[in-house]
């Protein structure tokens, strides 16, 4: 049990790092946002990352930070850097990565709506990690690629990461992290992959964060190669995006709306959104607003509702209840035609 610092509120559904309620987050958040500043900046602190966006230098324009990055110094992210007034990877042309195969069918959240799902052995997907994010989620399933972007590597060059895709590659999926920090990485490999090997499907999992151009590239890549395109969409109000995640929603809500309609000319559904219903936090009416907007988009875009596990800075978090998820699921069918709970084993 944690009590709310604003208004006293106890439950084993605050967090202790956070310190504050959803209820305040919503009403209260002039009195709670610096008890959210101070979460992130502890959290970010850690792991020698800037505790906000820096708005002093050469703007680098990839992604909703609008990092403005003083000379020899980096934007949020960790890995974007200024060197002699020219934004680039700290790494050069190379990214910070790690990847792995995935014998087909995969654990992908994407994988109900991908015709792959009906391929075995020896056919697989190349799970590609990249070490750097553009949000700074308290609650980070895979928190530890801050430690491998701390130490700057394993790095890979795009060749090199292409040249990770054989005859029975069947799909390349990025994810990390983000792919938004080092998206020239993944577009480029993309590029590698696709003119060696046409039959290869090209996804992504991101938080969305990225400029519209970037998107839009994303948006080729997928829909040429048959790929699919997931955002997690971690709240509806922007208050709760920042509070969780430490960074607005707004690029992400503009890009899903974006792609949601260059969709509808690709000829099939390339984009796919979840949502991790972390306890306390994202509950039904958050559901029901991500539902609704998805539906204004196109009510058969996938959704998926991922089972909480406590990690990271939210490690005191109880799981996702099964009353939690299902009453989450009953209220997204209301608009949405394709809707799951993903993780059913995670949920307490």
């Amino acid at each position: 049990m944690f009590r709310c610092k604003v208004c006293g509120k106890e439950s084993e559904e605050i967090s202790k790092t956070l310190s504050i309620c959803l209820g305040c987050i919503r009403d209260k958040w002039d009195d709670a946002l610096p008890f959210v500043k101070n979460a992130h900046t502890m959290s970010r602190k850690r792991f020698g990352l800037p505790v906000k966006p820096p708005k002093d230098g050469v703007p680098c324009g990839l992604c909703v930070n609008n990092c403005r990055i003083p000379e020899n110094d980096v934007g949020y992210c960790g890995i974007r850097t200024n060197i002699h007034g020219k934004i680039k990877s700290r790494v050069d042309e190379n990214a910070v990565v790690e990847c792995y195969y995935d014998t087909l069918p995969t654990n992908c959240v994407s994988m109900n709506f991908c015709s792959n799902k009906d391929l075995g052995y020896p056919h697989k997907n190349l799970a590609v990690f990249y070490c750097a994010c553009s949000f700074n989620c308290l609650y980070c399933q895979n928190w530890h690629y801050r430690n491998l972007l701390k130490n700057l590597k394993p790095v890979m060059t795009p060749e090199e990461l292409a040249g990770m895709v054989d005859e029975n590659t069947k799909c390349v999926c990025y994810f990390g992290g983000d792919p938004t920090p080092q998206i020239t990485h993944a577009i480029k490999t993309s590029e590698l992959i696709i003119k060696k090997n046409d039959n290869v499907r090209i996804c992504w999992e991101t938080n969305g964060s990225m400029n519209k151009n970037m998107a839009k590239r994303m948006g080729e890549l997928s829909t040429k190669s048959g790929g699919t395109i997931k955002f997690d969409l971690k709240a509806w109000d922007e208050n709760l995006n920042i509070a969780l995640c430490g960074v607005t929603n707004k690029q992400t809500i503009e890009n899903f709306r974006f792609l949601g309609e260059y969709s509808k000319n690709a000829g099939y559904h390339f984009l796919i959104a979840s949502t991790l219903l972390v306890p306390g936090y994202i509950d039904k009416k958050e559901v029901e607003s991500l539902s609704r907007f998805i539906s204004s988009v196109d009510n058969k875009i996938p959704y998926c509702l991922l089972g909480f596990y406590p990690h990271f800075y939210m490690d005191d978090m109880p799981l996702t209840s099964k009353k939690q998820a299902y009453e989450c699921l009953e209220i997204a069918e209301k608009y949405l035609k394709n809707v799951r709970i993903g993780n059913l084993h995670l949920l307490g």
